[in-house]
């Protein structure tokens, strides 16, 4: 069986600096020119982003549209994309040398997946080092593994999609102006397993526009500020997703769907507005709840009742609260044995 027919989808914009590397990075890939296309979506650029694009000549389709943001842009290039599977990459970074290869291969092992995608390495430009990200891995399929994708969250340009599954969430809402990658890519372990590579197959240029750092602790309160109501939009239009196809709160996989975000945002939140004792009790106490379908009847009761430590804590103590329940857990593991384990 041949490899199946990849399309890379590109949307740019202003990245006139940086989008011949990602092109000559697609390009150079181990792969035939007739299992292989290019697809750039220019989302209203200023710079000379076209000139740049249009010395490739058929090497590339490229359309352009007045600026839309990234789901118009998105939305536009899967219209025109002819591949089995779709790589998305933004116009900032580039694949390494073999990324579409083995990734193409793990497709064509299992039909089934609905999306295959890998870390990345994060470049900082103005200091010119790299760092690896550090998002959680998670293969498989959310109903029949639901503990592993307790912290899932969803790839942006590292994610390659098998289309007979992409399609069932397009088009992308367009009033997600940014993040619009992520849309497809939480929703797509509710229609098909996915799969994890190891290897960093691509790099991310941090530039100082990015929407995502791999080191978050680098991020100002203002963007931190603008990124909490970016994303506020994309989990609304999940939310929204899931209830037109049918998907319901009384369903284990979506509770745990919408409170992973509902935890994510309240934790993006409070590094904008630190809490008081008060609230931040009653966090840990939902932090608990939303954790309890994957944990012994046990581990939940000592978590319940370990959560009054945050009234001693506060908020600005919280790493060292998280670290005194966690030591005094193994305490009681080693007392009496598993049954404080999740999962059991």
């Amino acid at each position: 069986m041949s490899l199946p027919f990849v399309s890379v989808l590109i949307t740019t914009y202003n990245y006139g600096r940086f989008i011949e590397e990602a092109i000559e990075s697609v390009l150079s890939q181990d792969l035939p020119p007739e299992q292989l296309e290019v697809v750039v979506v220019d989302d209203g650029s200023t710079d000379d982003t076209a000139d740049r694009v249009r010395k490739y000549g058929s090497k590339v389709h490229y359309f352009r549209q007045p600026n839309g943001g990234q789901a118009s842009a998105l939305n536009l290039g899967f219209s025109k994309a002819r591949g089995e599977i779709i790589s998305l990459l933004d116009g900032d970074d580039f694949f390494f040398p073999g990324k579409l290869p083995r990734v193409a291969e793990a497709f064509r092992q299992d039909p089934g997946l609905g999306m295959v995608y890998h870390p990345l390495l994060g470049w900082y430009v103005e200091a010119n080092e790299h760092r690896e990200s550090h998002y959680p891995l998670v293969s498989g399929s959310l109903f029949e593994n639901l503990e592993k994708f307790l912290w899932y969250a969803g790839p942006g340009t590292c994610a390659s999609f098998r289309r007979k599954f992409l399609d069932r969430f397009l088009p992308i809402p367009e009033d997600i102006r940014m993040l619009a990658d992520a849309y497809p890519g939480c929703l797509i372990p509710f229609v098909a397993p996915i799969l994890a590579l190891p290897e960093r197959l691509a790099s991310y240029r941090i530039h100082g526009k990015n929407s995502y750092q791999v080191d978050e602790s680098q991020i100002p309160v203002e963007v931190r500020e603008s990124r909490f109501r970016l994303w506020q939009i994309v989990i609304d239009a999940m939310r929204k997703w899931l209830a037109d196809n049918g998907y319901t709160r009384k369903q284990p996989a979506v509770r745990l769907f919408l409170d992973r975000w509902t935890v994510h945002q309240q934790k993006e939140r409070f590094l904008i507005d630190p809490p008081g004792r008060l609230r931040f009790f009653w966090f840990v106490l939902f932090e608990n709840y939303f954790t309890s379908p994957v944990q012994t009847w046990k581990l939940t009761a000592f978590n319940y009742l370990s959560a009054f430590s945050a009234l001693v804590f506060g908020y600005k103590k919280a790493q060292q609260m998280y670290e005194w329940r966690k030591r005094t857990m193994e305490t009681a593991q080693r007392l009496f044995g598993k049954t404080l384990r999740a999962g059991g």
